[in-house]
């Protein structure tokens, strides 16, 4: 993107393109052969295959055999168009009302959606973590539900956003986690380091007999499982705390 457009770059027209409140159709020139969601589907394929630091726009133009400038009557610049590929991604969140049980289920059901869609996208990691980023109705969408969920609880307004957001920062760690693992790194790494805890072991015991107890044993096991519980059980001694109140 040229300097002047990513410094010029007004938020108000991300929102208004998001949202639908701006004018899909170019004002000036020939009629349009795209929409913006046309332009967003095509980045998600470059995200979804190559990441996003493979995304610009030359390469959606190209995708659509157009110039690269004939895309900025349609999106205002990339970080716009990655904050559309964004919403189009997380789609509409779960239908929380559906699932048995109480806040607690919910809650985990959403967070295993979220789970679902970051790890099909997992370049959304970057696209919402380096920058702040005009929010679009999807993802609004998702923390409301979320919210929703927790609202009989009686925790305060804070709360139920900070467990929220708690919830969602281990879907993204986890995801992170993911994406660095690598079978075969993890086995040497894990073979270097049994070695040097084995030359060393008087001076890390906790750890030297976490290590010869399996504690980086290859496992089966649901990556979310481990992690979630432990958050909503904290969330639940929340919830406890402010019923006894």
């Amino acid at each position: 993107m040229p300097a002047n457009k990513e410094s010029n770059r007004d938020p108000g027209a991300s929102l208004a393109l998001l949202w639908g409140d701006a004018d899909s159709r170019p004002r000036r020139g020939p009629k349009p052969k795209f929409t913006p969601a046309q332009l967003a589907r095509r980045g998600i394929e470059i995200a979804d295959a190559e990441g996003l630091e493979a995304l610009s726009m030359q390469r959606v133009a190209e995708m659509l055999g157009v110039t690269t400038m004939a895309l900025y009557r349609y999106v205002p610049g990339k970080p716009d168009l990655v904050d559309l590929m964004v919403d189009t991604v997380l789609s509409d969140p779960p239908v929380l009302g559906r699932v048995p049980g109480n806040w607690r289920t919910r809650l985990e059901a959403w967070a295993r959606a979220c789970w679902d869609v970051y790890r099909a996208h997992p370049w959304i990691l970057t696209a919402t973590g380096l920058r702040r980023h005009a929010m679009g109705p999807h993802q609004v969408a998702w923390l409301d539900t979320a919210l929703a969920a927790l609202e009989p609880t009686g925790l305060t307004a804070r709360q139920r956003h900070d467990a929220a957001i708690l919830v969602l920062s281990l879907v993204r760690n986890l995801t992170q986690e993911a994406l660095d693992s690598d079978e075969q790194g993890d086995e040497e790494w894990t073979r270097l380091t049994t070695h040097q805890l084995t030359v060393y072991a008087d001076r890390f015991p906790a750890l030297t007999r976490a290590v010869a107890e399996g504690a980086f044993s290859p496992t089966d096991d649901d990556p979310l499982a481990f992690g979630l519980t432990c958050v909503l059980d904290g969330i639940q001694g929340l919830v406890e705390s402010a019923t006894r109140a």
